[in-house]
């Protein structure tokens, strides 16, 4: 058999992981939220009570049988399964034109694999996964495949060689087919899509309990959505099933090992393959990383707080600086106040931005997405000048960009964001009792005054069907390389350290200093480009743990 033991739907490489809070209450999602929902209505003008009760009504009630549902479907593994597999290990690209003007430059070509939906039911439902190959140039010296992935989840990676490829020196760039992919549920990869109303699964709670309870009803509706529409079928677009893809993949390609570049959460999806499949791995680089035991709905979202208000005051002190250009204070402080007062602003009467409005919940996110990179800190400005404007009553302009994430974030245009969150709820169980998140959402005020709602908001998984496995404990030899910014604002350095403890052989480079997310193809570095490009030419990690300072 050419698929590895580990792909049995019992491999012991996964092992529970201790989240008993996650049921403690007892109570079924929607009797959970409806808990927390009559104590949670403050006053707040009739616009926003009538909305609140309409959605909190309805939605929690179908969540509750929905997922009820789910919770009795059996979830049985066949005795059959391994030979099953052979099938999808044996089969053969089709190779085919990308019809992606990045692919298409780069001489690339595009196949669909067949995977199972369920791996322990290989027999029942398949699912196609796309991918794409820029072969290696250099035949005498190729090194195989370099599989890889962007992040997200639910980020489509089909045409991310391109970007991380453009990193490598020439001489690494001709040893690997570049393999890029869509994971299952998303791009051109059969797709989840859930008929949201909105592109993404997160947000902001608010500034009190009535805007909390929006948002308790508003995630509620989300999973309640995805529930009808996917029933017991999203269950399997998971990161575990991700990995198992990705052994097809590699199986399916002709070869025995695969080397791998994943960024933000693509560094998770790439612990779990190489525990699940550490024979099969070749040289492995993991950028802007996920500490696996903290991964998930909870953890690794509070974790993203200090950070992004860190970034805030860099971000307040390069405005402060530009006070002539933006007027939004001359001081951190003062930058950091207009900034509160907008968010308040925006609660009590959402600022229209083009044909959005832009309210509490969203305001923070926008802020969010982009505090990712301090060479974005001018743009950061010029759009909190255009909401205060707005909010002003006077003309405004949108920029194209600010346009397009309000488009995907309000309306979900071109495609909601549900993929992300079945990933994310489909691995890890959290929390179900809304009054938890609020408690932590409180705390976290006095010290994160602008993120501490998000990154400790409820989110969709507090009423998802439970995973179907457990997740996955990452503690292995696997030789890696983690490369890893100070102060990076998605993926905290802790993290890092995280995954660098778990994974015992691993090196882990720092860039000190810099807030940015995503290195190597996004921000040059003489130093960490050169930790990796040696690393990809001799397949050696570095002896020690490196630290690279800004060029």
């Amino acid at each position: 058999m050419r698929h590895s033991e580990s792909a049995r739907p019992d491999d012991s490489a996964a092992s529970s992981r201790d989240r008993t809070d996650a049921t403690a209450t007892g109570d079924s999602p929607g009797a959970a939220a409806a808990k927390v929902l009559p104590g949670a209505v403050a006053p707040r003008g009739n616009r926003r009570t009538r909305r609140r009760l309409t959605i909190g009504a309805g939605v929690l009630t179908g969540v509750a049988a929905v997922i009820g549902a789910l919770l009795v479907t059996p979830i049985v593994p066949s005795a059959d399964a391994e030979p099953a597999l052979d099938g999808f290990y044996d089969q053969r690209p089709q190779w085919k034109s990308c019809d992606v003007p990045s692919l298409d430059k780069a001489g690339a070509q595009c196949a669909d694999i067949t995977v199972p939906l369920n791996y322990a039911a290989p027999q029942g439902e398949t699912i196609t996964v796309a991918i794409s190959r820029i072969s290696a140039t250099d035949t005498a010296n190729r090194r195989g495949i370099m599989l890889s992935n962007p992040g997200g989840p639910g980020g489509a990676g089909l045409d991310f060689t391109p970007e991380f490829g453009a990193a490598m020196t020439p001489e690494v760039r001709a040893r690997y087919d570049l393999i890029g992919m869509d994971p299952r549920g998303i791009g051109r990869s059969s797709a989840v899509h859930c008929g949201w109303t909105r592109g993404f699964g997160l947000q902001s709670a608010g500034l009190d309990a009535a805007g909390y309870a929006e948002s308790v009803a508003s995630q509620a509706e989300l999973a309640a959505r995805c529930a009808t529409s996917g029933g017991e079928r999203l269950r399997y677009f998971t990161t575990r099933n991700t990995a198992r893809d990705m052994d097809v993949i590699r199986a399916v390609l002709g070869e025995s090992k695969t080397s791998y570049y994943g960024t933000s959460y693509g560094t998770y999806l790439g612990a779990v393959y190489t525990q699940m499949f550490p024979e099969r791995t070749d040289r492995i680089v993991l950028d802007s990383a996920v500490d696996p035991v903290r991964y998930g709905a909870v953890d690794m979202m509070r974790d993203m707080g200090a950070p992004n208000e860190a970034a805030l005051d860099a971000w307040a002190d390069a405005a402060a600086a530009k006070n002539d250009r933006y007027r939004l204070g001359g001081t951190r402080a003062e930058v950091r106040a207009t900034l509160m007062d907008l968010i308040r602003r925006a609660a009590e009467k959402p600022i229209r931005v083009g044909e959005y409005d832009v309210d509490e919940h969203a305001l923070p996110m926008m802020l969010f997405t982009v505090l990712d990179d301090p060479r974005a800190y001018d743009s950061v400005s010029d759009m909190v000048r255009l909401f205060a404007d707005a909010a002003d009553g006077k003309p405004i302009t949108p920029d194209p960009g600010v346009l397009t994430s309000l488009a995907y974030m309000l309306k979900a245009d071109p495609a909601d964001g549900a993929a992300q969150m079945a990933i994310m709820c489909g691995d890890v169980a959290v929390p179900r009792d809304p009054a938890w998140y609020w408690r932590n959402i409180e705390a976290a005020r006095g010290s994160q005054p602008v993120f501490g709602a998000f990154t400790n908001n409820i989110t969709p998984c507090a009423f998802w069907a439970p995973p179907v496995e457990a997740a996955t404990e990452v503690h292995n030899a696997v030789p890696a390389l983690i490369v890893q910014s100070t102060g990076d604002t998605r993926t905290s350095y802790g993290n890092a350290q995280g995954l660098h403890r778990a994974m015992t052989a691993s090196r882990l480079v720092t860039l000190e200093n810099v807030a940015i997310h995503w290195i190597f193809g996004r921000y040059p570095n003489g130093c960490v480009y050169a930790a990796v490009n040696n690393y990809l030419l001799d397949g050696t990690v570095p002896a020690n743990d490196a630290t690279c300072q800004a060029d």
